[in-house]
C-alpha cells in the first residue's frame, strides 16, 4: 500500500486557491449557460468566449499559486496555457462573427438587416 505525501499550504494560500477555483468554475459555468440560453448567434458566441477565458484565467492563477507556494519551480505550462487561451479564444470568436456577417450580407452589397 502506497501513501500519498501530504502538502500543507498556509491558510492564506488555501483560501486564495479555493476562491480562485470557485470563481473560475462559476464564471465558466456562466459562459456555458450563456451558450445554451441565448437565442442569437452573436450573443451565443460572445458569452462563452468572454466567460470561459476569464474562468480559465482564474484556474490558471490558482494553479500558479499552488505550485509557487509549495516551493516547486513554476513550469511554463501555466504561462503557455494562458497565452494560448487568451490569444485563440478572442481570435476564433472574431473569425466566427466575421464569417456569420459575411454569410448574412445580401448579394447586392447593402448592409445586413
Amino acid at each position: 500500500m502506497t501513501t500519498v505525501p501530504s502538502f500543507d499550504l498556509p491558510l492564506w494560500a488555501d483560501a486564495m486557491v479555493a476562491t480562485l477555483l470557485v470563481i473560475g468554475a462559476l464564471t465558466t459555468l456562466l459562459g456555458a449557460f450563456g451558450l445554451a440560453r441565448f437565442s442569437q448567434f452573436y450573443l451565443r458566441v460572445h458569452a462563452p468566449t468572454k466567460a470561459t477565458t476569464l474562468g480559465v484565467g482564474g484556474v490558471l492563477i490558482a494553479s500558479a499559486i499552488w505550485f509557487g507556494v509549495r516551493g516547486e519551480t513554476l513550469l511554463p505550462r501555466e504561462l503557455l496555457i494562458t497565452v494560448f487561451v487568451f490569444l485563440t479564444a478572442p481570435v476564433s470568436a472574431h473569425l466566427l462573427i466575421k464569417a456569420a456577417l459575411h454569410l448574412a450580407r445580401p448579394q447586392d452589397g447593402s448592409p445586413p438587416t
